[in-house]
């Protein structure tokens, strides 16, 4: 599948508008679901799908051609997520006081508070709050390597980092997982 995408790549970088729609329709499922795990929001993650495909337009000159192009894609899409993360870090939250808060709602409208739960959506929603705790090099490694199964090879070469780091940030995300986690059982 590489060489087909890589080919597909080759003939986007040449113009071919054809061969663009092919490559978002194989590559954009993948990157989406990687940047739903690192963000935890689908919304989000659909926004910074796109950002990321306008980034791999304009960078499309620089690509090297025969390279694989789902890497250079993730990482791509890696550093516009932390180009998000950095700009909500340095946006101000306004505290206007007296507004009353949003009530969540399920997909039939009713009060999310109304409706059942899954058994294990508590613990669900500890992990994921645990994932997000984490810093985005060791989310990144546990998101890539437990949630979406990469080798740790396929994961440094996402990363754009060697396997040795990739394995030391994946020991160091699971471990502090594991303390958050079993600290919120406490």
């Amino acid at each position: 599948m590489s060489a087909d995408l890589s080919q597909l790549m080759k003939r986007y970088c040449e113009g071919d508008p054809q061969a663009f729609e092919e490559l978002y329709a194989a590559c954009a499922p993948k990157l989406l679901r990687y940047l739903v795990r690192l963000c935890g929001e689908v919304s989000t993650a659909e926004d910074l799908l796109q950002l990321s495909f306008l980034k791999v337009h304009k960078a499309r000159s620089s690509y090297i051609e025969g390279a694989k192009p789902l890497p250079w894609m993730y990482t791509i899409c890696h550093r516009t997520f932390l180009d998000e993360v950095r700009k909500r870090k340095r946006s101000k939250v306004v505290d206007v006081g007296g507004d009353v808060p949003e009530q969540s709602a399920a997909i039939d409208g009713r009060l999310a508070i109304e409706t059942e739960k899954p058994e294990n959506s508590e613990r669900l929603n500890r992990t994921l709050e645990a994932l997000q705790s984490l810093p985005p090099s060791q989310r990144q490694a546990v998101v890539l390597t437990k949630l979406d199964g990469k080798s740790m090879r396929e994961a440094a070469d996402i990363a754009g980092t060697s396997i040795g780091a990739m394995k030391v940030r994946a020991h160091r995300g699971y471990a502090a997982l594991r303390k958050t986690l079993e600290g919120a059982k406490s």
